[in-house]
């Protein structure tokens, strides 16, 4: 049995500066997508939080080093929300900030799903929804086979749980139990077409992971608290795979946007609109006065 990652508690001091961080993080998403006209705003927004908790606290990673032999891998399988991938990697150091302007542009190193061959750091290439899962899979099983230390991460899209491949790929992780990979699903309850419980529900989505041998964690998607120590968790389940169910508010921060579907595919249109978004996001809807 490898060693299990020890994933540190949160002090109230470090869980303070990982919410100013999300919060920062937000503003340059939505600065980013503006200025590149096109992109995904509401699911980047809803997974702020959680991709804030594991680059800044539960991956051992090395922006300095990304190919690092043991670091963690971290699948992104809902490719379109890479923007806040882009947004978190940036702020840890993997790349200078002013590149997060080039987003889409012609010859970017960030374009619309991520491409591992171009940015380093990237542990994968997706653009089908639902490839990720069996991915990540391949990569808990290569290392469980060879005793490796380092822990599978995969982050993906509620909608995606439509897609066969999903399913196929947990059977496999609970037939070899996989308890050195964690995948953890933004369950936002949108897609592009609408709600997912309107277009093909998902529920009873617990009973659904169970069926197929995994251990359920559900958390509240933007309790940072939460995500962490559900992470934690997942590490000392030995017998099962893990997923985390983390219940998401799609456009998170910004008024307008929230649980709105026409937001799924579409950045702010405008100086004007960025302006109203960010002054949502920096006054948290209204919460605490501008400029405070």
């Amino acid at each position: 049995m490898p060693p299990v990652r020890d994933i540190k508690q949160l002090s109230e001091k470090k869980l303070f500066a990982l919410e100013k961080r999300a919060r920062d993080i937000r503003v340059d998403l939505l600065t980013m997508l503006e200025a590149a006209g096109s992109g995904h705003s509401a699911g980047p927004l809803g997974l702020a939080d959680i991709f804030t908790a594991l680059y800044f606290h539960v991956l051992v990673h090395n922006p300095k080093k990304p190919n690092m032999k043991d670091r963690d891998r971290l699948i992104l399988s809902c490719g379109h929300t890479v923007p806040i991938r882009y947004t978190a990697m940036a702020h840890a150091g993997y790349f200078p900030k002013s590149e997060l302007a080039t987003l889409r542009q012609f010859g970017s190193r960030l374009q619309g799903h991520p491409e591992m061959t171009h940015l380093p750091g990237l542990e994968s290439t997706s653009g089908p929804l639902g490839d990720g899962s069996p991915q990540a899979a391949g990569l808990a099983y290569i290392a469980k086979q060879e005793k490796l230390p380092w822990h599978t991460y995969c982050v993906m899209s509620d909608g995606e749980l439509q897609a066969g491949i999903t399913w196929e790929a947990a059977l496999f992780a609970g037939r070899n139990t996989l308890h050195n990979m964690t995948w953890i699903i933004d369950r936002n309850n949108i897609q592009i077409d609408g709600y997912t419980e309107d277009i093909m529900p998902l529920e009873p989505l617990v009973d659904k992971f169970e069926a197929f041998n995994f251990h359920v964690i559900e958390v509240d998607g933007h309790n940072i608290r939460e995500i962490v120590d559900a992470c934690a968790y997942a590490q000392s389940i030995y017998e099962q795979p893990c997923v985390i169910i983390a219940h998401t508010t799609p456009g998170k921060g910004v008024d307008f946007m929230e649980f709105e579907p026409i937001w799924h595919g579409k950045p702010p249109k405008d100086k004007a609109e960025l302006k109203r978004a960010l002054t949502a996001l920096r006054t948290l809807n209204g919460k605490i006065k501008a400029g405070e």
